[in-house]
């Protein structure tokens, strides 16, 4: 009676780990990547004042005008690449609904989407609802950076799309420009859509975010996913921005309306603020989590775990090869002797074995507490 593909699914490894907390007392939760500040307060006051208004009906399918416009010209002041908020930009109930109705738009039966892996570990379970079939691009051997040529070499007649997640979810790598460079050249001499979440951009710290949407050659092939969750703390106002070629956005505006009609009224507007007034909350915000990036690797490498330096996201992805036990075993270990929750490298394919994903978008001291267990955790081991 249930849809075989849905029968399939499994609660991903980051949400049984995070679920188990609330058995554990005194846990430190290293597991969810929400981050602990909250909501910037203009933000919240335009999002209670659109109540206060009424302003709790339905808006255009594609979402305010104004906020499509508020968001165009983010992304042309920042990043100097145009959208048209009339036909190329949809407003959407986070970057995840928009990435779902890009998938069910494109994809047919028997599609293949090529994944860097490791990766975050939404994207999988959409693809294969669709009835099309991931191929993974290996990165774990290469520092987490997607080789052009291992991508060209996975590309067939099947290959509907290439997704990439920059700054990366699990492993907090970005990509810099000589690297995107080769992966555009590769791209463009095949008939693919690319699908570039980059919901971190506003989240790296060392060096320049560039964008898959910087290069025109690319434009006609391209879809960009962004959002407010992590740049401004708004997780749960679920508001997410999906871009694309106007010819194809038309098709994608049909099955997001099909599935959610619009986005929440109270959090576009909140969202219209965001982009206006609030710019530079995630500057202040990095402030803090630069500091909890490097407190966190100088301690992970002090206990003797090999660390691909991460330049943005919420993430540090250590190895713990060395200890010869899966990632899945580390990590219900770690909860149940120390009480501190991690998310196993298996969550994010079999490529992400033998690493654990660490969110430090927590506090200071409980990043000292949960780092002073693990060390104590390693000890214990070796």
């Amino acid at each position: 009676m249930i849809n075989s593909k849905a029968e399939q699914l499994q609660v991903p490894e980051i949400r049984q780990f995070a679920n188990q907390i609330e058995n554990v007392p005194d846990a430190v939760n290293f597991t969810i990547g929400q981050p602990d500040f909250h909501t910037p307060d203009s933000i919240k006051i335009a999002g209670v004042q659109a109540i206060l208004n009424n302003e709790t009906g339905y808006s255009h399918n594609a979402g305010l005008l104004e906020l499509r416009q508020a968001v165009a010209s983010f992304f042309q002041d920042k990043y100097h690449f145009s959208y048209d908020p009339q036909t190329e930009i949809i407003i959407t109930n986070g970057a995840s609904e928009g990435i779902d109705s890009i998938f069910r738009t494109i994809l047919n039966e028997g599609d293949e989407v090529i994944l860097p892996a490791p990766i975050y570990s939404a994207y999988e379970p959409l693809i294969h609802l669709c009835g099309a079939k991931v191929v993974y691009l290996n990165t774990a051997d290469t520092e987490f950076l997607p080789s052009p040529d291992r991508l060209e070499s996975l590309i067939t007649s099947k290959t509907k799309a290439v997704l990439f997640n920059y700054p990366s979810n699990p492993t907090g790598t970005i990509l810099h420009k000589a690297l995107l460079d080769e992966l555009v050249a590769v791209m463009e001499r095949h008939q693919l859509f690319v699908i570039s979440d980059e919901i971190y951009s506003e989240n790296t710290y060392s060096g320049e975010h560039c964008s898959f949407a910087s290069y025109p050659s690319l434009k006609d092939q391209l879809f960009l996913i962004h959002g407010l969750s992590k740049s401004h703390s708004m997780t749960g106002w679920r508001i997410g921005f999906a871009m694309g070629p106007a010819h194809t956005m038309e098709h994608v505006l049909k099955v997001h309306l099909y599935n959610s009609i619009c986005a929440s009224l109270p959090s576009q507007m909140a969202a219209i603020e965001a982009l206006t007034n609030c710019r530079d909350a995630p500057v202040e915000m990095n402030k803090s989590y630069k500091k909890r990036l490097a407190y966190a690797q100088q301690r992970l490498t002090d206990m003797g775990l090999d660390v691909v330096e991460p330049s943005g996201a919420l993430y540090i992805f250590p190895s713990v090869k060395k200890f010869n036990i899966p990632s899945f075993d580390f990590a219900t270990k770690l909860l149940h002797e120390k009480s501190v929750a991690v998310v196993p490298g298996s969550g994010f394919t079999e490529y992400g074995e033998g690493f654990i994903r660490i969110s430090y978008a927590c506090s200071m001291d409980v990043l000292k507490e949960g780092m002073d267990r693990l060390e104590a955790f390693v000890e214990d081991l070796k």
